[in-house]
């Protein structure tokens, strides 16, 4: 995922797109800032994929919720920047679970284990980030799984 993210920022480079520079080049520090973070005797790889997903993925909710904070402020500017960088991060990321999708594996997961109960919403979703980390919505699938235990 690493020589995927040098490549484009390559090619944007010559390219000259500054926004696709600017935001591979963010993407890049925030790795880099994690690599050190986890660094040590044993870990000299730095972080794997599955771990690069999961800081894109909390690039985009870092900048849904700066949307938001924008647009409430009046700075639609700020806030359409924002919305270019989403699309330029989700371009890394795995393509998401539809909701139908997300349905039917939070049912599998339920009727795996029939003794589920409302007080295993934790159980039901860290099976859920075990199996699906970066290609599904969690808060989402928090309230679906809430719902499907209380019936």
């Amino acid at each position: 995922m690493r020589n995927e993210l040098n490549e484009n920022l390559k090619k944007a480079i010559k390219a000259q797109d500054k926004p696709r520079i600017s935001t591979l080049r963010l993407i890049n520090a925030a790795i880099k800032d994690r690599d050190i973070a986890v660094r040590s005797e044993e870990n000299t790889e730095g972080v794997s994929d599955q771990e690069i997903v999961v800081i894109l993925s909390n690039m985009v909710k870092q900048r849904k919720h700066s949307i938001t904070q924008y647009e409430e402020g009046g700075r639609i500017e700020l806030a359409e920047r924002e919305r270019e960088e989403i699309k330029i991060i989700e371009d890394f990321l795995p393509v998401q679970l539809t909701e139908e999708e997300t349905h039917l594996e939070i049912n599998k997961i339920i009727n795996a284990n029939e003794d589920y109960n409302i007080r295993d919403i934790g159980k039901v979703m860290a099976e859920l980030k075990k199996n699906f980390n970066g290609r599904m919505d969690f808060s989402k699938a928090s309230s679906v799984v809430k719902a499907l235990l209380t019936r």
